[in-house]
């Protein structure tokens, strides 16, 4: 069995799963993808266009191909979408194929992270704050079963997130075998 190499970043909307995860996989010297980035340059249109034209249950679809294509590559970093973990094949291959890590980042945080922001479809028409509270009432329980590693963001520069995902990172490689 080979050692697990991949880092897997989860959370909600606005937790700055690309952000971080674009800055960790430079430090750690690894590549870094993101999973609405691979879909839109598969499809050459943006994900609004993808929700627009086949709803949530079309881009979910999309969703998982690209995970389940992502996962077999080896030494990357990977922002998942917010809604990835609710299907549990994607949450299995994740939890397989890599290390999760948890970006919890509070309402506030994510309501400024996706205020100005139009390409975030399940955002869209109407009250952001109550849908963001909905998703995350929803889904936070899933991120924290499936996560191996939880990083909190609020009040934290991007360079004290990174520094406390490598300790982590560190302690989960040296007290935890666990083997891909």
């Amino acid at each position: 069995m080979k050692e697990i190499t991949n880092i897997y970043l989860v959370g909600p909307m606005g937790s700055g799963k690309t952000t971080i995860g674009n800055k960790l996989a430079k430090e750690l010297k690894l590549n870094f993808y993101d999973t609405d980035k691979e879909i839109e340059l598969k499809t050459g249109v943006e994900i609004s266009y993808i929700f627009e034209k086949e709803g949530e249950a079309g881009f979910r679809i999309r969703e998982k191909e690209a995970i389940r294509k992502l996962t077999k590559l080896e030494s990357i970093v990977l922002s998942t979408g917010g809604g990835s973990i609710i299907n549990k094949e994607v949450r299995e291959n994740l939890k397989d194929t890599g290390i999760i890590i948890f970006l919890e980042a509070s309402i506030e945080k994510q309501l400024l992270q996706t205020g100005y922001n139009d390409n975030r479809p399940l955002l869209n028409n109407g009250d952001k704050r109550s849908k963001l509270e909905k998703l995350y009432k929803l889904r936070k329980p899933i991120y924290k079963n499936i996560a191996d590693i939880e990083i909190n963001t609020n009040n934290k520069n991007i360079k004290r997130i990174i520094e406390d995902i490598k300790k982590k990172l560190n302690l989960f490689k040296k007290n935890n075998k666990r083997k891909g």
